[in-house]
């Protein structure tokens, strides 16, 4: 650095020397560098080992029989259908079946193999379903096969009488576990909601579990009263029977008489009661 002398303003150089320079430090000793290589190789090592260990029991192959894998995770839990989170299963016996056993229905029948029944086919005025998958609620309910007719048409279009078979997912996986009278009664009130208008009361009829062609099943019949804006039907004749197919969907067996056709009503007993496992 400069300094400027305060009486003669001349730069002068200052009185004091500079401190001598550290001395140099001294060299590395091979003895750290060694210990250092040590370390580390000991550190990969047990890297190395951690990584044998992982392999072997199958974490990198997703493997859960192993111990840690993956990531010592069980197996997820299979997602619930709406009905099964509604309906688990019954920790008690179900109730017995009521009344007897009916005695079979001759004549031509529906076989709808995909749900697991068959049941009779009624003739004129009844056609065979042609609308395709019909599935409203929120169940999930899916109604593919049956026979219907046109009872009247209105602003919202047809109204119809059925008979329509379709299944319902009822169980978790592969479980086959199914909560009978809970599930026949949440699909029949899926059904009331869904299918018909709104507000509607409702007068149950019978509500029982039954043996239908030695399956055990849940029944629901019950009438309807509404009123919707140029629908001459002031109500409906309606029965949801729910069967156990040993499977994880249950089938379902809608069916549905408007009260403008009251003389078909003493057919549900008859198809309910011609219900076979497919």
């Amino acid at each position: 650095m400069t300094w400027v002398s305060p009486t003669t303003g001349a730069p002068v150089t200052p009185s004091y020397r500079p401190a001598p320079a550290p001395p140099p430090p001294p060299p590395p000793s091979s003895s750290g560098t060694l210990r250092w290589l040590v370390g580390g190789g000991v550190a990969l090592v047990l890297v190395l080992v951690v990584v044998l260990v992982l392999a072997l029991t199958g974490v990198f192959r997703g493997d859960r029989s192993s111990l840690f894998g993956p990531f010592a995770g069980g197996d997820p839990e299979p997602s619930k259908p709406p009905l099964a989170q509604l309906c688990p299963p019954a920790s008690d016996d179900p109730p017995p079946p009521g009344g007897e056993q009916p005695a079979p229905v001759e004549g031509p029948r529906i076989d709808d193999r995909d749900s697991g029944i068959s049941y009779l086919r009624l003739g004129d005025p009844w056609l065979l379903w042609d609308r395709g998958a019909w599935s409203q609620g929120t169940l999930g309910v899916d109604f593919q096969t049956g026979y219907y007719f046109v009872t009247e048409t209105y602003s919202q279009g047809d109204y119809l009488a059925s008979v329509l078979s379709g299944k319902v997912p009822a169980t978790v996986g592969d479980s086959l576990t199914l909560n009978l009278p809970c599930a026949g009664r949440q699909v029949a009130e899926d059904v009331r909601r869904a299918y018909y208008p709104q507000p509607n009361v409702k007068e149950q009829t019978r509500d029982e579990q039954v043996v239908v062609g030695g399956r055990p099943a849940w029944v629901s019949t019950f009438h309807l009263t509404f009123s919707a804006n140029g629908l001459e039907a002031r109500g409906e004749q309606v029965a949801v029977v729910l069967v156990d197919v040993g499977r994880p969907d249950a089938a379902v067996l809608y069916i549905s008489i408007p009260d403008t056709h009251k003389q078909l009503d003493p057919e549900i007993d008859k198809v309910i009661a011609s219900i076979q496992h497919a």
